[in-house]
């Protein structure tokens, strides 16, 4: 697998302005709930510095007039500022926790509608827990990030700007005493906000490492048991155990030292506004509710600061997860209608409202009557030629049976069919016509596809045999199962057609499954109908079944079967011998068994192996 997609979350040494703009973009959507964030965030920051403005009011108050001091005006003015500090919590909460889980769930929607957008190259060179991951922890580490992230540079600078303002007014050359602190107490938080990130990832990296070992370990406990590999596990597991135990320490003393130096120098700025207005106050050239103001003031300031570089750290550390996340949704599929086919679309749309059977909704012919396949040469990415200058036609109600050896070409002739991928050069047409001049949804809502392992959605019997046709009848669902011999199975089940299938239809054997796929791919009612090696993982019995129902399904439909069993292509109108990307022969089983060439010989030995494998069984009972 490509090192890639082992990538852990990598701290970035530049800022990525460009990537945070248009991930920030994207949360634009969400204005209704941004403005009130970013008022929530003005408003916590006003009320924080004015609980030390109220303070210095009330001390010189107090001193200057004694107990005829207004201290019910006092009391008022403290419980308001209570009152709208506790709003600015309670809104900021809110209004981020919307925008975190809105801004993920878009995220997720649209990087799933993507996912859904590209084609099958895309997703051979991606394994599945590298996409699963963007989904998910990506996904919402981002919208936290800017929602959470939001608030505090609102609430960070907005405080600073307060606090230096105040400081500033009250007696600038105290102030300027106390905000030269500032820039040590900065460049210490970034320096260690960065060095506890990395520590942090580690801790996370070690444990989404441990994570896994606990789960192979559990999954492959046999294969372990059998092979006496317990004592090599557990020294690997000892090694993963002991590098997230270093993390783990480190960070721990990471964060022992940095708050003590960052508590020590709010410490110092309090103590030198404390000294030097001590002195002042003494001499009547400062009151005592400044004084305490600026003691207030100085050890606010490393709040916002610190604050501030946590958030910048965490961005440096999440842009990867930003690169990967914007980088699936800004991916353009390789496979999609062009502007050509798109316009037609729309003006099909228009024009064909009452003639939806006889034309297809890009205004061409709705019926398939020919598909040719002309001087086609493909190769997947880089790699080498799997067909070169390949000619074929076929007709309506025609089946074509591909066999050959592995690799020669069979599913790559099939996957070009249904526009998986598509040609480096040549042209697949379609009743004379580049299919990429008709609509890629169309197309591929004609076809019927059934693999040799067949993949049942989470649900009932009946919501998996509707899969491709959600407005079917379940009279039409039963029709379509009796259709493929799957009716009699499926009533003796505890409840029929209601019976849940269990999680990737675990509950059903193989041939039972594949029976489903088949009754699911009829009720889709094809134009174009595949079967992928269908029959080669299922028992004799349920293959019969399979055999019997296979003229309904073929007839009046392009078919194409990629056989092992060659016993299940017997009826088939013509049989292509696929090697290395060539017709190396064509004709009906009997031609092929005429000719005694390479067919000939794939259907004596599996047919002298098939007895062979019978006699031993008889045998054997």
């Amino acid at each position: 697998m490509s090192a890639q997609f082992h990538q852990e979350d990598e701290f970035k040494a530049r800022l990525d302005a460009g990537l945070w703009w248009k991930i920030f973009l994207r949360a634009l959507s969400l204005k209704r709930y941004l403005i009130p964030l970013a008022v929530a965030a003005v408003l916590i920051a006003v009320c924080d510095a004015s609980f030390a403005l109220v303070t210095r009011w009330v001390i010189d108050g107090v001193v200057a007039q004694g107990m005829a001091a207004p201290f019910l005006h006092y009391i008022l003015v403290y419980g308001l500022v209570t009152v709208l500090l506790c709003t600015g919590i309670w809104l900021f909460i809110d209004m981020a926790g919307n925008i975190s889980n809105r801004l993920a769930h878009d995220i997720r929607r649209d990087c799933f509608d993507r996912l859904q957008q590209l084609e099958f190259s895309f997703f051979d060179t991606r394994p599945v827990g590298w996409l699963i991951s963007r989904l998910t922890s990506d996904c919402d580490r981002l919208a936290r990030i800017i929602s959470w992230g939001f608030l505090d540079i609102v609430w960070g600078f907005t405080s600073l700007f307060m606090i230096a303002a105040c400081l500033l007014y009250l007696n600038w050359k105290l102030g300027l005493i106390v905000i030269a602190i500032v820039p040590p107490l900065a460049v210490i938080s970034k320096v260690f906000q960065k060095r506890m990130i990395l520590s942090a990832r580690d801790i996370r990296k070690y444990n989404s490492q441990i994570t896994a070992s606990y789960n192979e370990s559990i999954q492959g406990v046999r294969t372990t048991k059998t092979l006496v590999r317990e004592p090599e596990n557990l020294a690997e597991f000892k090694e993963l155990s002991a590098r997230m135990l270093a993390a783990s320490v480190l960070n721990a003393r990471q964060n022992a030292l940095y708050f003590p130096i960052v508590t020590t120098l709010g410490t110092l700025a309090a103590g030198l506004a404390l000294w030097r207005g001590g002195w002042l106050t003494l001499h009547d050239s400062l009151t005592l509710g400044t004084l305490v103001a600026f003691v207030n003031f100085a050890g606010m300031f490393f709040q916002p600061i610190n604050s501030l570089a946590q958030r910048l750290t965490e961005m440096q550390s999440a842009q990867a997860a930003g690169e990967r996340v914007m980088g699936l949704l800004e991916t353009v599929p390789a496979i999609q209608d062009s502007p050509a086919v798109l316009a037609k679309l729309a003006r099909a749309k228009i024009e064909n409202q009452d003639s939806k059977i006889a034309v297809a909704p890009d205004g061409h012919p709705n019926r398939i009557e020919t598909i040719e396949f002309r001087d086609v040469t493909f190769r997947y990415e880089n790699g080498p030629v799997v067909l070169q200058n390949f000619n074929l036609t076929v007709r309506a109600g025609e089946t074509i049976a591909l066999v050959g050896p592995s690799g020669g070409g069979k599913s790559t002739i099939v996957s070009l069919v249904c526009r998986f991928y598509e040609p480096v050069s040549g042209s697949i047409l379609i009743n004379g016509t580049d299919y990429r001049e008709r609509a890629l949804g169309w197309l591929q809502s004609q076809l019927g596809i059934v693999l040799q392992t067949p993949h049942l959605f989470k649900g009932t019997v009946r919501e998996n045999i509707r899969y491709g046709r959600l407005d079917a009848t379940d009279a039409e669902v039963e029709t379509a199962a009796k259709l493929v011999n799957a009716h009699d199975f499926i009533m003796q089940l505890e409840q029929g057609y209601d019976t849940p299938v269990g999680e990737g239809g675990n509950r059903l054997s193989t041939g039972q499954r594949q029976l489903l796929s088949f009754a699911r791919a009829l009720l889709a009612n094809p134009q174009i109908f595949v079967m992928d090696e269908a029959t080669s993982s299922i028992d004799t019995e349920t293959e019969q079944l399979i055999q019997r129902g296979l003229e309904t399904i073929f007839s009046g439909r392009i078919s194409f079967v990629i056989a092992h069993r060659l016993s299940t292509i017997r009826n088939a109108d013509r049989i292509l011998v696929i090697t290395k990307g060539r017709i190396e022969e064509s004709g009906t089983h009997e031609e092929l068994l005429r000719q005694r060439g390479h067919y000939y010989e794939l259907y004596t030995s599996q047919f002298r192996r098939e007895r062979e494998e019978a006699v031993l069984s008889g045998g054997a009972g």
